[in-house]
């Protein structure tokens, strides 16, 4: 049940101190405390077996962990594995663990649900239900790495924030989580390794810019054009491309950081060869790598994946102009792979935002 005790996790170590502290309990205390809470990963305070019994009992009766916990797992012939994880407050949020010859990514979700509404996402069918907190963010890293070595015997290598939500309107939650994550004193994962999808959000991201951020940065482009785009992604209406190349010119300035343009291919919307001269033309603005993605469909006639000859054209004629591209082939065809087709299934019934 929701609890309106505090989450322990939101307080930063001097917080944690003085709410310690004040309570009368010794300093010390609070780095053990924050040690369980990120690098042991505790979802309960009388888990914490060396911080004794009454300021257990202390903890337990202020505050709250928001741990995540597995509600339910799919696994795919291609060993892609989904999870939907319950949030304290009944919520279903999505993680996804792809293995690949190469690496072992972890794509995980920013919010449950989420206010954009793009056409082609399942999680658009959602409400925007909640952000998550830093910690909900990174207990599902944590729940998938353990998923990567439990099954595969690797632990992961890459994580990508292209899950359910927009990021970028969970900025600082996000930005917290990926401190934690990067931190050399609890999981030192290089920021080179993370990559932050936006559906485009230009003043955000001319914030990262701002901030110097070292993780990598990735546009859902979709369409080169601002009325095709806008007729798939509602908020190309508020942050059209114009604004867009201006943000992104601005980012690169700031962190030297090449781009990443993600790019779904549809079928007799997208796939023309004028619509990869707009590609070609609009990714010249910064240094880019393109990645065009095969349509992962989620039940809904309206689009369908461009066909293989046209994906083979629309790729050579980038190539042709000495753009980097890669094709991004669908996997998990076989589970509930598409983002927010798990939760869709489930009937949530909270109250959104």
């Amino acid at each position: 049940m929701p609890s309106d005790k505090p989450n322990i996790r939101n307080l930063s170590l001097p917080e944690l101190t003085a709410a310690i502290t004040a309570g009368g309990f010794p300093k010390f205390r609070a780095s053990q405390v924050y040690d369980w809470l990120w690098k042991q990963h505790a979802a309960s305070f009388d888990s914490m077996k060396n911080i004794g019994a009454e300021l257990c009992e202390y903890l337990d009766a202020h505050y709250l962990i928001d741990h995540l916990v597995l509600d339910s797992m799919q696994k795919s012939n291609d060993k892609t594995i989904k999870c939907g994880y319950k949030t304290i407050d009944g919520q279903i949020i999505e993680g996804v663990l792809i293995p690949t010859s190469k690496r072992m990514t972890a794509c995980i979700s920013s919010q449950a649900g989420c206010s954009l509404a793009c056409a082609f996402c399942a999680t658009g069918k959602l409400k925007l239900m909640k952000n998550l907190s830093a910690g909900e963010l990174v207990d599902q890293v944590v729940s998938l790495n353990e998923l990567a070595v439990s099954n595969y015997g690797i632990p992961l290598s890459n994580i990508v924030l292209m899950g359910m939500g927009e990021p970028l309107l969970n900025y600082k939650q996000v930005i917290t989580a990926l401190e934690i994550l990067t931190d050399p004193n609890r999981f030192n994962i290089s920021p080179r390794r993370i990559t932050l999808s936006t559906a485009g959000i230009a003043k955000m991201i001319m914030k990262l810019g701002d901030e110097q951020v070292r993780f990598n940065l990735a546009l859902s482009l979709h369409a080169a054009d601002d009325i095709k785009r806008s007729e798939v992604m509602e908020i190309n209406d508020s942050n059209n491309l114009e604004s867009l190349k201006d943000a992104l010119i601005y980012f690169h300035e700031r962190t030297g950081s090449r781009i990443t343009f993600e790019y779904i291919l549809f079928r007799d919307f997208n796939d023309s060869m004028e619509d990869a001269a707009n590609l070609a033309n609009f990714a010249r603005c910064v240094p880019c790598k393109i990645n065009i993605i095969e349509y992962n469909s989620i039940g809904d006639s309206k689009f369908a994946k461009a066909s293989a000859e046209r994906t083979e054209a629309f790729t050579e004629f980038l190539e042709r102009r000495n753009l980097i591209v890669n094709v991004r082939r669908s996997r998990g065809k076989d589970i509930d792979a598409a983002c927010g087709q798990l939760a869709n299934k489930n009937n949530q019934t909270t109250k959104s935002l």
